[in-house]
């Protein structure tokens, strides 16, 4: 399948950022810098690098989150409701910002990245400069929002915590599995490349096979399983402590399942998200500490250099 992607060289090496699964890969060979169309299956094959080895002065990737409004109320969340959101103004004014700073791949999340009217605009925004664009949706809204995001955004990520109703729908709420499916169903047929993604949680890890079923049924490219991680909402979750695998563990979950052909499975890992970017709504940058269980900085985005990279693991 082909595929759009971010480039950039650094370093004398050509990396690329894959907008659906969020892996950074090193390509064997020189490739022109930018938005590039490429064959999937290729870049798969390359091997994947954790962002902090990429060099350069800014991150290969971040995750946007613009808006903190949600229709839902998952008890995992890792947003924090406290935060202040920014007017349609200065969302523009980030996305300049962003797309001017040597950044790869943005993920637009929240709260509830498809209430936001703009969301195109904003896309388009960073597609203009280079970025490759995904967004991370619940699903609620994505059924009648798929045609317009087509040709904005190069991948959604639709968030299930289960691969049915009955599982789902106990942590996000009546209806929600069915609106997500729904959501999914009409991305994939307007062209959209779309992927699951779920919160690995001991009482979920039982579905995880399913939860590929699924994917694989529902035309998607693969699942993200996402270690949870202790913060945002996440951190008042009872049991949490309970209900976090450790890493390793995950791995050999994860590694067991039976994957159909043309499906890819990722697991993001507590230690693989540390230094990860993150740009709150209200306009403020934060960094994931080593492994991502804390905030280790927070500073207003004013300008590219407000996301400069400084220490060396890639850290603020």
């Amino acid at each position: 399948m082909i595929r759009t992607f971010g480039v950039a060289a650094r370093d004398g090496i050509a990396f690329v950022h894959d907008p659906a699964t969020g892996l950074t890969h090193r390509a064997p060979h020189g490739l022109p810098s930018g938005r590039l169309e490429l064959d999937a299956a290729d870049v798969d094959g390359w091997p994947a690098v954790h962002p902090s080895t990429c060099g350069g002065t800014a991150p290969v990737s971040v995750c946007w989150s613009p808006i903190v409004r949600c229709n839902l109320r998952c008890p995992h969340c890792l947003d924090d409701k406290s935060v202040t959101e920014v007017g349609a103004a200065d969302r523009r004014r980030i996305a300049h910002v962003i797309g001017h700073a040597g950044i790869l791949g943005v993920d637009i999340s929240g709260g509830e990245p498809l209430l936001l009217h703009d969301l195109a605009e904003l896309a388009d925004e960073l597609t203009a400069a280079g970025c490759v664009v995904s967004v991370t949706t619940n699903g609620w809204h994505l059924k009648r929002r798929a045609v317009q995001l087509t040709g904005h955004v190069d991948a959604i990520k639709v968030s299930l915590d289960g691969p049915s109703s009955l599982l789902h729908d106990a942590w996000r709420g009546r209806g929600s599995f069915n609106r997500a499916v729904d959501g999914v169903r009409e991305a994939v047929a307007a062209g959209l490349h779309v992927r699951l993604q779920t919160v690995l949680m001991a009482s979920s890890r039982a579905f995880a096979q399913d939860m590929v079923t699924l994917a694989h049924r529902l035309g998607t490219g693969g699942v993200t399983f996402l270690q949870m991680l202790p913060i945002g909402e996440a951190t008042r979750l009872p049991d949490g402590d309970q209900e976090m695998l450790g890493d390793d563990e995950a791995h050999a979950l994860v590694e067991q399942l039976d994957v159909p052909p043309g499906l890819t499975v990722r697991l993001r890992t507590r230690q693989g998200a540390g230094g990860f970017t993150v740009i709150r709504a209200d306009g403020r940058v934060w960094r994931n500490d080593h492994p991502a269980e804390r905030i280790s900085a927070l500073r207003a985005l004013r300008t590219p250099a407000d996301l400069a990279l400084t220490g060396s693991d890639g850290s603020a």
